[in-house]
């Protein structure tokens, strides 16, 4: 029903192409958010802090698709919360074409609100249970005082049927819907205000994978057409390099690795972003000569973000930690033998390849165990 409609177009068309350009839309520079950890009896005080993001920079331009990857607890979401306003940050600076926008009041917000949107990980929660569809999506509308031509309930029906739901499903409430179209509920209402980025929390991780393949051709559609820039967060590498642009890597709080998409994907540097890789699962389809993608196990867990360690905060986990990485942190530059615009954070960087190597890396031992058979010799 969606395939051959066209989409209207965005706010100040002439001056945003549909692909990105070198322009800056958003920049984002030592952004730093710490959670106080209270503690002692009988009275509370801070004992120390959670570094969920501790000194990130990056940059997303107009019409672009930026990917923010990493495992649970690097410090994502957050990130996507802190660039929208939704929490405050700590410290360092968010600047929106041009406006530093850290710590703008709620007037200061107000003409910007509607230019930056967030879609949410779960569409169960983030949808009102008590409100139609129609109430949901007109909601930031009124809110703006905007009043498009014909009105906002044929705005909210045109919204509709361009993320693939039926126009006639206006009156209904969400638990009228599969969690598919919910979450493309919280894309009409995202899209009504005509957003110049959308940040988007996990949009599909939550849904089947045969829903997800929708979803993320529906955003890709939308960006392309609307020219709307996204930074979209994740931990399927698949679905990011489908979706993204550029890509940065994240880890405990630091983003390690950001580049093309192309060149963090075949040309990785940064031996998490190798391990990163190593994890997406490939098809071999009887070809003996193909060449397989390494495979790397690290050892141990994600060390406490309350206590993190120092220098390289990837060294307890890294095959190629020496002295240096607990001395100094890692200074995010381009280094021998990268592209433009492709950082690492790192002392020791791995070549540029994914192709195999002669052995499997496994760093834990526990591992190795569990995958030999009873009878294996050593």
């Amino acid at each position: 029903m969606t395939e051959d409609l066209v989409l209207p177009a965005p706010r100040d068309a002439a001056a945003e192409p549909s692909g990105p350009s070198g322009e800056p839309l958003l920049v984002v520079e030592g952004l730093t958010k710490h959670f106080p950890v209270k503690g002692g009896f009988p009275i509370r005080r801070t004992v120390g802090a959670v570094q969920a993001v501790d000194g990130i920079d990056l940059t997303v331009r107009v019409g672009e698709s930026f990917g923010l990857v990493g495992e649970s607890g690097c410090g994502k979401s957050t990130t996507g919360r802190l660039i929208t306003r939704l929490m405050e940050p700590t410290a360092g600076t968010i600047s929106y074409r041009g406006k530093d926008i850290t710590h703008a009041g709620r007037r200061e917000l107000a003409p910007i609100r509607s230019e930056i949107q967030m879609i949410f990980q779960d569409p169960y929660s983030s949808l009102n249970p008590r409100q139609t569809v129609g109430k949901i999506i007109s909601g930031p509308m009124e809110i703006n005082g905007i009043n498009p031509a014909g009105g906002r309930e044929g705005r909210v029906r045109e919204l509709l049927e361009i993320v693939g739901l039926n126009p006639e499903h206006y009156n209904r409430f969400p638990h009228e819907f599969s969690g598919g179209q919910r979450q493309r509920i919280g894309v009409a209402r995202a899209l009504a205000l005509e957003p110049k980025l959308i940040v988007a929390d996990e949009p599909v991780s939550a849904l089947d994978v045969s829903i997800q393949a929708q979803v993320v051709n529906l955003l890709q559609k939308v960006q392309k057409e609307l020219g709307i820039a996204f930074l979209f967060i994740a931990h399927d590498l698949a679905v990011v390099r489908h979706f993204s642009h550029r890509v940065a890597v994240m880890y405990l709080g630091k983003i390690i690795e950001v580049g093309d998409r192309d060149s963090i994907y075949t040309r990785p540097r940064h031996p998490y972003t190798h391990a990163l890789l190593s994890a997406v699962p490939e098809v071999n389809l009887g070809d003996e000569n193909a060449v397989g993608r390494q495979r790397i196990r690290l050892a141990g867990d994600v060390p406490s973000p309350i206590s993190p360690p120092s220098g390289c905060r990837f060294r307890t986990r890294c095959w190629k930690a020496q002295d240096k990485c607990a001395a100094e942190e890692p200074p995010l530059v381009q280094i021998s033998g990268n592209h433009d615009g492709h950082l690492t954070a790192c002392h020791f960087p791995e070549e540029a390849t994914i192709a195999a190597r002669d052995a499997d890396i496994v760093l834990d031992p526990a591992l190795l165990a569990l995958e030999k058979e009873p009878g294996d010799k050593e």
